[in-house]
């Protein structure tokens, strides 16, 4: 998601939730200990990538502005990108001289730089590239947008469906009645074509610093990235000249081994049964031994397809994946997300955890899931959305107390 935040004078949105205290999962800080990152995106890729780099051990800074007088600042809601936890937060009016000189005080002790304004806001404020690295010529400096820094498309708004259907990714989807794509059920551009992508080539871009010195500038296009998961598919068709789509190919439901079937209760099945043995397992354990050989047999998938669809719906879902998973038949649940979250493989992996928030109380959250992040013994504590580090933040940075304090008197931070 990119929209235009200019007019808010935040990171996309404007607003910008503070999260939990200014410490790391372990003693060592992670993966990422001791890398300072300032984030001046609230929602969409750029914080998804800033909450991989968090949940690595880097100290991430929310970077929102200062409230208007009239109140309006545009927030996420407290338990939103993992409620923040592990990140401090500043509040900064970009658009006054005053407050352009204070980010780039804190952007001169920084690693790195995440922005997701439209191209050319951030030049326009005085905080782009240029500007940043003038200061810092160490910084790693991140736009993420929609469509890229260049090209025709470079302004355009857009959110994960735009960039999806350009890509590809929407055509080769499954049908809704009258042949219209349908939504996908999670942001997958957001997430890994723009959040993940992000915080990949920022990794990169750090590794390649502790070699040369330098900084970099990083172009992150949620749309390039989009393109990239549709390489299996783009591939084919630029070297084979084929115009993959629905039904087209394994993996887009030409065969029967693939696919999702209703049971006897309403819930559904997922076979993805695409190699020869497991294939051979599901028809054995269903009865269907007749259609072991006829696996990818176009001239009789839609016999396939009723059968295994008739057979599956005799019995309840549940009953079905206590049989067929231990069996080698590639099954799962179609796992409603309150199912998902209950799920005793995901239980097992502690990917669920605590937190503690001083207005709200506890609830919980997805905790650091990628390979190698840590996470606390107890509740990640998560801070109240009306609180910043700013004054302390700028003292840090060589303000003294009394700039600080007219500062904000004049509205420039909060």
């Amino acid at each position: 998601m990119t929209a235009d935040a200019e007019a808010l004078g935040g990171g996309e949105d404007g607003g910008a939730l503070g999260g939990g205290p200014d410490v790391t999962a372990d003693a060592d800080g992670g993966a990422l200990g001791g890398v300072r990152v300032l984030d001046l995106a609230s929602v969409g890729p750029g914080a998804r990538a800033t909450r991989v780099l968090a949940d690595y051990g880097a100290e991430v800074i929310k970077v929102g502005p200062a409230p208007r007088r009239d109140g309006a600042v545009i927030a996420p809601p407290f338990w939103a990108y993992g409620g923040h936890r592990l990140m401090r937060r500043a509040r900064i009016d970009l658009k006054a001289e005053a407050g352009r000189e204070a980010f780039l005080a804190l952007a001169a002790g920084a690693d790195v730089v995440v922005e997701s304004f439209r191209p050319g806001v951030a030049d326009r404020l005085g905080i782009g590239w240029a500007h940043v690295s003038a200061v810092n010529q160490r910084v790693v400096y991140c736009s993420t947008s929609g469509y890229g820094q260049t090209g025709p498309r470079r302004g355009w708004a857009g959110h994960d469906l735009n960039y999806l259907a350009a890509s590809g990714y929407l055509h080769c989807s499954g049908r809704r009645p009258g042949g219209v794509p349908a939504l996908p059920g999670a942001t997958v551009a957001d997430a890994a074509a723009g959040g993940l992508h992000a915080a990949m080539a920022v990794m990169a871009a750090l590794l390649r610093r502790e070699r040369t010195g330098a900084g970099a500038c990083l172009d992150v296009s949620v749309a390039d990235g989009a393109f990239g998961l549709m390489a299996l598919f783009v591939d084919e068709h630029l070297a084979t000249g084929v115009e993959p789509g629905p039904g087209h190919y394994v993996l887009t439901g030409r065969y029967a081994c693939y696919d999702v079937y209703a049971c006897a209760d309403g819930r559904h099945l997922a076979v993805g049964a695409i190699e020869a043995v497991f294939w051979r397992n599901l028809c054995r354990a269903l009865g269907l031994e007749r259609y072991a050989e006829a696996q990818t047999d176009d001239d009789r998938q839609d016999e396939i397809r009723a059968a295994v669809a008739a057979r599956l719906a005799e019995r309840d879902r549940d009953d079905w994946v206590a049989e067929l998973g231990p069996a080698d038949c590639c099954v799962a649940p179609v796992n409603t997300v309150a199912e998902a979250v209950s799920d005793e493989q995901y239980r097992a992996r502690g990917l669920v955890v605590s937190a503690e928030h001083p207005v709200r109380g506890s609830f919980r959250q997805t905790g650091p899931v990628w390979a190698g992040t840590l996470a606390p013994d107890g509740p990640y504590e998560v801070a109240d959305e009306e609180a910043t580090d700013t004054a302390e933040l700028l003292l840090a940075a060589g303000y003294d107390q009394g700039r600080v304090a007219e500062l904000e008197s004049a509205g420039v931070i909060a």
